[in-house]
């Protein structure tokens, strides 16, 4: 008869220690201090583009493959390290994929296949329990992707999306031109266009003619140039719409570019695959996130309605991917103090 409630009382402290740590950036580590460092080595074979960490103690923890975003050593990046030890610290096997799209921001749908590899590599220690996935930033896109994919689909029993992105149009429109809207709610910021314009630089291979290719690189890598002028169609395509700084001529744009680049944003967009989705969906976003607009949670939001066991939580204690300070008042900051407690305690246990 104890047993339910010292579960249920370890599980509470775990994820009090854990917040704690998590948002006061490590500051005080309560977790750590608490829990032995877990274990890192290869994930099993054929998947030598991914680590695992394994927690010390009796039994085998419930897996969990975390997916970085942008980071240029992917599995060795050292804040993606340590956030892979203090998720294992919570009772997981943490998998830590190499995502190679996101090392260089080329990403491309066949980027969700490490994902769903490792996820694969869980289920093979423990067939009997589901998998549980946690997508951070752009890194969101390749593990819902994987989390629709219709051989590990069953298999994952939670996904928790953390800052993610909805549609690539969509950020393409807010990095250019600084605005975001969904449902009535609109906002409108500085523009990153140096993030569109390296994305794009990157994913020139679909033009067709290489002079194209050859005349917008050397333009993408250095705005003080002139821009090109001898461009095909397709190629004075991708030229306006990096010059574009109107958010209503958006779309417009994106209809006009390469069939390959419009055939490459839609399906990296995520939106079109959350209602194959299986798993319980969690959606986490912080409300002054710089890095990809909240909307974009409400957008993967109402993609998946009518999924039961969909939640989203818009917090001011969350940034983009790290603590954030975001308080009209002291009862909002406990109110996100509650939501992100009940929040993981979900995540536990739909895991």
């Amino acid at each position: 008869m104890a047993l339910p409630a010292l579960g249920a009382g370890r599980t509470g402290w775990v994820i009090t220690a854990f917040l704690s740590e998590f948002l006061s950036d490590g500051r005080f580590p309560l977790l750590s201090t608490l829990t032995p460092d877990p274990v890192r080595e290869p994930l099993g074979r054929g998947t030598t583009g991914a680590d695992i960490y394994r927690p010390l103690g009796l039994g085998t923890p419930r897996g969990l493959v975390l997916v970085h975003g942008l980071a240029a050593r992917g599995k060795d990046d050292p804040r993606l390290s340590q956030a892979a030890r203090l998720l294992a610290r919570t009772g997981f096997r943490v998998a830590v994929p190499t995502i190679p799209g996101l090392t260089r921001l080329r990403l491309r749908p066949e980027d969700a296949e490490p994902v769903v590899t490792a996820i694969q590599a869980l289920r093979r220690e423990t067939p009997d329990e589901k998998v549980a996935l946690l997508g951070v930033s752009v890194g969101a896109g390749p593990a819902l992707l994987a989390a629709a994919d219709p051989r590990v689909a069953g298999e994952v029993g939670v996904v928790l999306s953390v800052g993610g992105y909805a549609s690539t149009v969509e950020l393409l429109r807010y990095f250019l031109t600084g605005a975001y809207a969904y449902d009535g709610i609109s906002g409108r910021t500085s523009p990153q266009p140096e993030a569109a314009r390296l994305f794009l630089r990157l994913n020139l291979d679909l033009l067709t003619r290489a002079d194209d290719r050859r005349a917008l690189d050397a333009w993408l890598a250095d705005p003080s140039r002139e821009p090109p002028r001898s461009l095909s169609a397709e190629g004075a395509a991708v030229l306006r719409l990096v010059e574009n700084r109107d958010p209503e001529r958006v779309d417009a744009l994106v209809r006009a570019l390469p069939p390959g680049l419009q055939d490459l944003l839609q399906r990296l967009s995520p939106e079109h695959v959350v209602p194959r989705i299986h798993a319980r969906l969690l959606l986490l976003h912080g409300r002054q996130d710089p890095a990809v607009p909240f909307t974009e949670s409400l957008r993967l939001a109402a993609a998946a309605s009518g999924k039961a066991g969909t939640r989203l939580v818009v917090a001011g204690a969350v940034g983009h991917v790290e603590p954030g300070e975001t308080y009209p008042g002291q009862g909002e900051r406990l109110g996100d103090l509650w939501r992100l407690w009940t929040l993981m305690l979900e995540f536990l246990s739909g895991a």
